[in-house]
């Protein structure tokens, strides 16, 4: 049997929405949506796709591309996925390859790349070159059988609207989205400054669930958001949860992730699942509070070339 790398085909999104699904199913997977992010990526992002196929089965798959939205030019990153029970054949170690070599000849100096806490990830990491970093933890809620904290009482001033309200003129959304992706945490600094990328790589994307997420306006002014990502059947993915600075320390995040979270429950999805720095306490025990439990741990590595 020989495994073989090669670039996504169109053809290839059902298989591959399945390899994703099997390998990492805390993270949202659909045909579209792979599609998608093919087809509009940003030139400066020299984003590439690719499948690890053996004896005409895709068995991994792997994501690389330039961070363009990065001050800091030459951040490449990608990470390899392989399929439960077909490790030990080539094909993650093929794809690294290539995806080394993409990334290098399109200007990257430093690599990064998420791999899973486990004994047999993390030897294949350091013998690759690969230095571990900061770590992150993704948790799981049972959305159909566990209990959501009740709905609070709005304060003052507070009103709750959906992404759906804000379909005319998502402006405030996307400078309420620079603003908390500027503040946060993480190896890669990120500036949101192109408003008709946004436009098509986050509001318009077949991911994206503008009526099950949640904004919190205070007199008025977006102040606080939690967006929302699904498969349009049963996983809900927490994309971005957060607060405009000068509106912090009140709540507001927590009172729309609730408000999200409930409206998501309704919609008929039964697994939520969410992601935080290891380290970011705080955001833990928000999540432990809503009744995550972490379900998979993923530790960041690098490697400069």
């Amino acid at each position: 049997m020989t495994v073989i790398v090669r670039d996504f085909r169109p053809s290839d999104a059902e298989a591959w929405t399945r390899a994703r699904r099997a390998s990492v199913p805390w993270m949202v997977a659909t045909p579209e949506q792979i599609v998608h992010d093919l087809t509009h990526a940003h030139p400066d992002k020299h984003y590439r796709l690719l499948v690890a196929e053996e004896d005409g089965e895709i068995i991994a798959t792997a994501q690389a591309g330039i961070a363009h939205e990065s001050p800091e030019p030459g951040q490449g990153y990608f990470t390899p996925q392989t399929l439960p029970g077909r490790t030990n054949r080539g094909a993650g170690s093929l794809l690294l390859r290539t995806a080394e070599e993409h990334l290098a000849g399109v200007g990257a100096t430093v690599l990064y790349a998420w791999v899973l806490d486990n004994p047999e990830s993390l030897e294949f990491a350091r013998k690759r070159g690969y230095e571990p970093k900061r770590s992150a933890h993704f948790q799981r809620l049972d959305l159909a059988g566990g209990t959501l904290p009740p709905r609070q009482e709005l304060p003052a001033g507070v009103e709750l609207r959906t992404g759906a309200d804000f379909a005319d003129d998502p402006r405030a959304l996307f400078e309420a989205d620079s603003e908390v992706t500027a503040d946060e945490p993480g190896d890669i600094t990120s500036e949101l400054d192109d408003y008709e990328d946004w436009l098509t790589n986050v509001w318009r994307h077949p991911a994206f669930d503008q009526g099950l997420t949640s904004v919190a306006l205070v007199d008025g002014k977006v102040a606080a958001f939690s967006a929302a990502t699904t498969d349009g059947e049963r996983t809900y993915l927490s994309a971005m949860t957060g607060t405009l600075r000068e509106f912090r320390g009140r709540g507001l995040a927590k009172l729309a992730k609730n408000d999200s979270l409930h409206r998501a429950r309704a919609a008929g999805y039964t697994d939520a699942y969410t992601s935080n720095d290891t380290g970011n306490g705080p955001m833990l025990a928000v999540n432990q509070w809503f009744g995550y439990q972490v379900c998979a741990t993923e530790v960041r590595h690098v490697r400069t070339l």
